[in-house]
């Protein structure tokens, strides 16, 4: 039989990871709170409005393959709402756009000799047989892509894709990620139709979210937001209280609620976004301006989940050891800045256009390619995402500087691209967005156990054999309630 006594639990953090956790929390009779610094739940995958569209404030996808997130979806009610979609692939390079979709795409392709073609292919190709990826975080990614594609497809090909996404980084990152990257990529391919497919759920990740949010009130889950946690602390009755970081409660609702679906007219989604506020259990709080208010004790729990980035996480436990401290900001993490861009037309028919040549964005993911445009009010919608470490300068530029910077690109490697077309320009910041898998990662991945006992620190750096993605972090998420939370029947 289950045990009869509840426990008290605080989740720290709202993306698919702390919500996934609550909801199976919440199933086995435990009575769950989530906390959220920002105004809306979904972390990297919340939604958000620009012009009078409701869409992803980044870019996702769902494969056929991500069984997780495919799964969850089908528990609060949208398994019907899948669409997929066979999408193009695309290369800018050599200052052209060129198509690489297929085998003879691939085969004509410019950049390369016909040897170094087939040495890329051989190996990818071989990344997909791999098994033992452990073996591969002993190896530079560098090394081992030179040694298996030779130098000059590396240095055509492999290395602006890397530092694209690594930056400088990929000095030190191991063989192992680009094992994960052409895993998921051959995923994919391999799910029974042999070829990429697609998916999303009509409204995206806004609609996902609005229905998760009252999937988790029906379960009795309280979710505040607008609720940074400044300290987490023990005491010696075994208890852990929660401080809130200098906020006031007030009266009113005024903040951004978890998201609504896509597609909505301004006025429709604040109609929306009210309706929502006010179903779901969320404390409006907001910042104080007094530098002399002490931080506001929230509540005592048995137990404390933080799904925080790592360097987060160490400085709001200051009871952990100066050891597991060390080892928490040891994890390196890489940002992103990110621009999504709604337009009169669309770029390209390519759903993704990777860059080898020098652009001051990572790629140009075209979301319409793959998305209904009806979606988008007829409008196409594009991400233009450029990795960057969290000390970044780029980070510190306005967004009408970013705006410069981004169109001005756009209009020298699309002719027939005019800065007309752009409806609206809306840019993102997240300073710690994925960790970079570092030479023998696995083996310095902060427990999820902490010296603390019922405090627990879980994140995207426990993805040792994966990409950072939305079904990774759900399946994160199960495996470890399955591991240290699951309530055992007698």
């Amino acid at each position: 039989m289950k045990k009869e006594t509840k426990n008290k639990i605080a989740i720290v953090g709202s993306g698919f990871l702390g919500l996934t956790l609550a909801l199976r929390l919440a199933e086995s009779g435990d009575q769950v709170t989530v906390f959220e610094s920002a105004s809306e739940i979904g972390g990297l995958a919340s939604a958000w409005q620009i012009s009078d569209v409701v869409w992803d404030k980044h870019y996702h996808v769902t494969l056929l393959s991500d069984s997780f997130t495919r799964k969850i979806v089908e528990e609060i009610g949208l398994a019907d709402e899948f669409k997929w979609v066979e999408t193009k692939t695309g290369f800018y390079t050599d200052g052209k756009l060129v198509s690489m979709s297929n085998t003879l795409e691939f085969l004509q392709f410019p950049p390369l000799d016909l040897l170094s073609k087939f040495r890329l292919g051989g190996t990818i190709f071989y990344a997909s047989r791999v098994k033992d990826w452990k073996s591969l975080e002993k190896i530079s990614v560098e090394d081992w892509l030179t040694k298996l594609s030779g130098k000059k497809t590396f240095e055509k090909m492999w290395k602006p894709l890397l530092k694209a996404k690594l930056g400088e980084g990929y000095r030190e990152t191991s063989a192992a990620f680009i094992w994960a990257t052409i895993q998921r990529m051959y995923a994919a391919r391999n799910s029974g139709l042999k070829k990429e497919m697609f998916g999303y759920v009509r409204g995206g990740y806004a609609r996902v979210l609005e229905k998760f949010g009252k999937h988790l009130q029906s379960k009795g889950v309280e979710i505040k937001l607008n609720s940074r946690i400044e300290n987490i602390r023990k005491n010696a009755d075994g208890k852990i209280e929660v401080f809130l970081a200098k906020v006031q409660r007030r009266e009113g609702i005024k903040s951004e609620p978890p998201a609504v679906a896509g597609g909505l007219s301004a006025k429709e989604f604040q109609k929306a976004n009210n309706k929502l506020q006010n179903q779901l259990k969320i404390s409006d709080l907001k910042y104080e301006t007094n530098e002399n208010q002490k931080p506001q004790t929230e509540d005592r729990f048995d137990q404390v989940i933080l799904t925080c980035p790592s360097n987060i996480a160490a400085k709001i436990c200051p009871q952990l050891t100066k050891d597991e401290k060390a080892k928490l900001e040891r994890v390196k993490y890489q940002g992103i800045v990110c621009a999504s861009v709604l337009l009169k037309k669309s770029l390209s028919n390519f759903y993704v256009t990777n860059i080898t040549d020098k652009t001051p964005f990572t790629g140009i993911i075209e979301m319409s390619a793959l998305v209904d445009k009806k979606e988008f009010g007829g409008s196409a919608l594009v991400y233009l995402p450029k990795y960057v470490a969290p000390d970044d300068e780029l980070f510190d530029k306005t967004d009408a500087e970013i705006t410069e910077i981004f169109v001005s690109a756009l209009e020298k490697m699309y002719a027939y691209f005019k800065r007309e077309d752009v409806v609206e320009f809306k840019i993102s910041r997240v300073r710690n967005v994925f960790p970079i898998p570092t030479l023998n990662y696995s083996a310095n991945v902060p427990n999820v156990k902490t010296s603390l006992e019922n405090i627990f620190i879980v994140n995207s750096a426990q993805i040792t054999n994966g990409t950072l993605n939305v079904n990774e972090t759900i399946q994160l998420a199960e495996r470890f309630f399955e591991e240290n939370l699951k309530h055992i029947e007698t």
